[in-house]
């Protein structure tokens, strides 16, 4: 039994495809059946697979049914985060998700789940992507003010939901921790955030984020091992389409 991770699929079986990266770029030619054929063969169906948000493009439910079942009928178990495109999922719902697709899909939201002696916790999370204002050399100079104030409420409230899902594996008796994210855990300017700061507080042993995708982002954030924990971008194109073994 193995846990993978893997995100940003960007699905699109029912709805119009308009973003151009992904229509002009060769990666993303044919993803869908190149990330099922890696799954086949890298999973088991006793593994488990986390998935860390923009499953779909689909503006609502019924508009994501096809990418779902494309998710469900990927092998073992799966595990779905809220990414920044998935309008199909008001947060404050996540229940009458987990209600309408019981035993097929689960979704991770003020909630944890068991893997082994592990809980697998997380949240969308969200970090400041600017603008920021560079010089004649690419040197950050200083960002916009008022965009960075609005990112600061959406961090301290994607922090209060990831506090709810430690708590709630915490009260339950786990001491081990795995914290799943859409947005990576700083931006390109931080060496820390709420994000890392919480990792540490609670003792996480991997932080798994996706949202970088496209090779000028590859970078944006942490990436190895800082202080004990181990940071992973895991977005599809990042990883040619090949989830990521977490755990084995």
């Amino acid at each position: 039994m193995s846990l993978f991770a893997i995100g940003d699929l960007h699905l699109h079986f029912q709805s119009e495809l308009k973003a151009r990266e992904q229509i002009e770029g060769k990666i993303w030619h044919n993803h869908e059946a190149i990330f099922r054929e890696n799954c086949l063969k890298a999973m088991k169906p006793d593994d488990t697979l986390v998935l860390v948000g923009d499953h779909s493009w689909g503006k609502n439910l019924d508009a994501c049914q096809k990418d779902l079942e494309y998710i469900e009928n990927l092998p073992g178990r799966k595990i779905l985060l809220r990414g920044n495109h998935d309008m199909f999922w008001d947060a404050k719902k996540t229940n009458q998700l987990n209600e309408m697709f019981k035993g097929r899909l689960e979704f991770l939201q003020n909630n944890y789940y068991s893997y082994e002696d592990y809980a697998l916790v997380g949240t969308k999370g969200y970090t400041f992507e600017g603008p920021f204002y560079v010089d004649s050399y690419g040197n950050i100079q200083g960002w916009d003010e008022k965009e960075a104030e609005h990112a600061e409420k959406l961090v301290k409230r994607e922090s209060e939901r990831l506090i709810v899902s430690l708590e709630a594996a915490k009260a339950d008796g786990y001491k081990k921790f795995i914290m799943f994210l859409h947005y990576p855990p700083t931006n390109i300017i931080q060496t820390n955030s709420i994000f890392t700061k919480l990792a540490e507080q609670y003792g996480v042993s991997q932080v798994i984020y996706g949202h970088c995708h496209g090779e000028t982002r590859f970078h944006d954030s942490i990436t190895g091992k800082k202080r004990r924990i181990r940071y992973s971008l895991v977005s599809g194109d990042a990883l040619r389409w090949k989830p990521l073994k977490v755990l084995d």
